[in-house]
Parts: C-alpha cells; structure tokens; sequence
C-alpha cells in the first residue's frame, strides 16, 4: 500500500515513496530518470526490468493508486516546472527594475519605516505597505546578485521540487522568503532596505540537508556549502543576514516537517508545521511593528 514504508530496490538504506512507472519498484532520487510520464528506474530504462515485476515495455500498467514523491506530493512529468517559473519571475522583475529605475525599486524593496524623498512621505512595512515583506523576495538590482541567486534556485531547486512535489515546493520557497523577511524586518535598522531571493535560496540549502541527511546521503558536501555561504554572509559588507539566517531556519523547520512527518498523519503533521511558521513569522512582524508606531 502507499502508507508502508518501503526503501529502494538499488538502496536498500535510502526510504522513499517513489516508484518506477514501468516495474512499480521503488527508487529513490539518485534512482529516477524522467520518462514522459513519472520516472523510470535504470534498469527499465536499460531494458533489463526483470520478469513478472510490471508490464510489459508497451507502457505503464493500471495503477490503483497515483505515485507519490517521498512528501506525499505528485509525481509530474516536469519536475522542474515550479523552479523555471520561479527563475522566470525573479528575472522579469530584475528586467523591469532595470527598465523602471530606482522608482519601482524603492516601491518593492523591504524597509522597515522610512522616510522616501521621492514619494515625500514615510514609507515601509510599518506604514502598512505588507508587500514589501513578499515583493523584495523576487527583487534584485545588481546582475551578480542576480545571476549567484538563480544559479543557485536552478542547482538546488529542481531535486527538491522532485522529491517534494510542486505545492510543498512553493509553500518552502514562500514561508523561506518570508522568514527572511520577517527576521530582516525585525532585527535590522528600520531605514535599511533589503532585497533578493538570498533568505529564499538559504531555505532551499536547509531543505536541502535535511533531505540528504533523511535519505543517508553523505553530507559533507551540503554541510560545506552551507558553512560556506555563511562565512560570506557573516564576513562581507551590505549583506542582510538577517535574511538568510530567518530564511535558513525556516526552510530547515517547514522541510523537517514535511519529510519526516508519519505517512498515517503526513497531511496533518506537514500542515501543522508549516502553519506555526506562518505564526512565528506574523508574529515577527507584529512585533516590529508595534516597536516602530507605538
């Protein structure tokens, strides 16, 4: 049944809730090779799946139920969509930022309270403009800002978008950018402005470790990256940390709950953690705000 725990034929040590199309055996990620539907395990792929283990080479067989990602989520033909339409998005607002100059710029970018000689009024999160908390997540001025933070969306995304599924992929990337946000908004100085995808991406690399670290992966590679591009936030000028710490832990805190939750609780447990992230965060900027207009 799809609520038993099963492991992959190839790593008996490696859990997983993704099967083979063809042969219905399960893989795990380093496993899956994409087919037009699903994904297929190497031995299919190669055309030595053994007898009596599904259909024939014709096509997929019947199947009670639909395949699922190790998450729960579905399975899809394209399991990069999300992260192309992420990418899609941060450049078409970077293209428009260019275009418009600094005027959408200082409308999007995230500031606490703040007095704005353009528009000749105070202006900010504080002031009731929420968008910022969201909009700065996809804003981006200077080209490497741009090019480092969607390489790495590209890079660490699309394995995550597969094992996640496509609705528990966006809900990470969100609840990481707004993390980002709120920590930012919280600790920093209230005229400091912020912007970019960078809390987002450090969600992806907590998402990313405990996802290795669940699967048995080896994870010195991640673990360096990450201590990696902390050096760099905490050592180079202009950096927000505040945004990629708060981004970082609640990338880690929504992922831990979503592949570790029990598959007889999953909806309720994955749910559940995601929701008190969105309070902590709300409650984040409740906070800030009370400070700033009080």
């Amino acid at each position: 049944m799809e609520d038993q725990a099963v492991c992959c034929y190839r790593h008996p040590q490696r859990e997983t809730g993704i099967s083979c199309t063809r042969c219905e055996r399960p893989i795990c990620p380093e496993c899956m090779i994409s087919a037009s539907v699903g994904f297929h395990c190497p031995e299919c792929v190669s055309g030595r799946m053994p007898a009596g283990a599904g259909a024939s080479a014709a096509g997929p067989p019947p199947r009670a139920v639909q395949p699922r990602t190790m998450a729960g989520g579905t399975i899809t033909s394209d399991p990069r969509l999300i992260t192309k339409i992420l990418v899609a998005i941060n450049i078409a607002v970077w293209l428009a930022a260019l275009s418009a100059g600094d005027r959408l710029v200082n409308d999007l970018d995230l500031v606490g309270r703040a007095y704005d000689p353009g528009a000749a009024q105070i202006v900010g999160v504080a002031e009731g403009q929420w968008w910022r908390l969201v909009t700065s997540i996809f804003l981006h001025q200077q080209l490497i800002h741009i090019a480092f933070n969607m390489l790495s969306l590209w890079w660490i995304g699309g394995p995550l978008e597969a094992a996640l599924g496509r609705v528990r992929f966006i809900v990470l990337y969100i609840l990481s950018g707004l993390g980002g946000s709120a920590l930012s908004y919280l600790l920093a100085a209230q005229n400091q402005p912020s912007l970019g995808a960078s809390g987002a991406i450090f969600g992806l690399l907590g998402a990313t470790a405990v996802l290795m670290r669940r699967l048995n992966y080896d994870m010195r590679p991640v673990i360096a990256l990450l201590a990696l591009n902390l050096l760099f936030t905490f050592t180079w000028s202009g950096i927000a940390w505040q945004a990629h710490v708060g981004g970082l832990v609640a990338g880690t805190v929504v992922a831990y709950g979503m592949v570790h939750a029990p598959r007889e609780k999953r909806a309720l447990v994955q749910r559940g953690t995601c929701a008190l992230v969105l309070l902590a965060i709300i409650a984040m900027v409740w906070i800030r705000t009370i400070q700033l207009t009080g």
